[in-house]
């Protein structure tokens, strides 16, 4: 296990993330939203034109969150077509206003492991109207699992990063098919640290392809894309090495 040098519950298909939503970032955005058949989705292009795609997906606090597409920007800045679709399909997100003794009747119809017809929708999507040919998969929260999944399920995914999110409920929830990156952070209630050490043991027992479970010390759940680095001194060198982390793994495999 890698942990960033600073020298209960989890996150998975039932409490994806009892979470504050931190630093609402004030965010204009530089792409465009787009009905994909059944599916509302944020996409935004690089400069230059790419086949490198990437379907970056939402925490619960929906695909509109300027937090989320600010991370979509950012990736589109690396040279990929960016797209973030809305998988709760036009059901409200989570609300920070809401009671969290709410929260397990609002999942209910948000599974983050049922999204298969959905996925297949953006993909064809990438392929015909993007000319994607090389695709990956970033997601936080929700969007983490929803990765861990689909990581599972789709051989044709060249990469996927997980952030803060386990899939847990499947009997073959190690056998990766694609090279999967997972981002957790040291003091995450939502996803204690011997439920990471589990996960990566038995990677280590099951799984065929490249995999890689990274810690950031003292960080919290959500520091990747709900903290920002400017009002955050301390946290500030994990957020950007996170950020670069990621950005590597899917240079390396898409």
């Amino acid at each position: 296990m890698i942990f960033a040098h600073n020298c209960s519950t989890m996150a998975n298909e039932a409490r994806p993330c009892p979470c504050d939503i931190g630093d609402k970032i004030e965010y204009g955005s530089l792409g465009e939203e787009v009905q994909i058949e059944h599916i509302k989705a944020y996409v935004v292009k690089p400069k230059a034109p790419t086949e490198k795609a990437l379907i970056v997906i939402q925490d619960i606090f929906g695909w509109q969150l300027p937090n989320t597409r600010y991370m979509a920007d950012m990736l589109a800045s690396h040279g990929y077509i960016a797209v973030c679709p809305d998988f709760f399909i036009g059901k409200e997100p989570w609300s920070q206003s809401n009671d969290w003794s709410g929260f397990e009747q609002w999942l209910e119809d948000k599974k983050p492991t049922n999204i298969n017809k959905e996925v297949d929708v953006v993909l064809k999507y990438l392929k015909g109207q993007c000319g994607a040919s090389r695709i990956g998969v970033v997601g936080f929260c929700w969007g983490g699992v929803a990765t861990h999944y689909i990581s599972l399920q789709y051989p044709e995914i060249k990469a996927g990063v997980s952030v803060y999110g386990i899939v847990r409920e499947k009997e073959d929830r190690y056998d990766l098919k694609s090279p999967t990156f997972f981002i957790f952070a040291e003091n995450d209630f939502v996803i204690p640290l011997d439920q990471v050490t589990a996960l990566e043991e038995k990677l280590k027992e099951k799984c065929a392809v490249d995999f890689q479970v990274k810690i950031f010390p003292n960080q919290t759940h959500g520091f990747v894309h709900r903290k920002r680095e400017d009002i955050n001194e301390p946290d500030r060198r994990y957020i950007q090495e996170a950020r670069q982390d990621l950005i590597n793994w899917l240079n390396k495999y898409v």
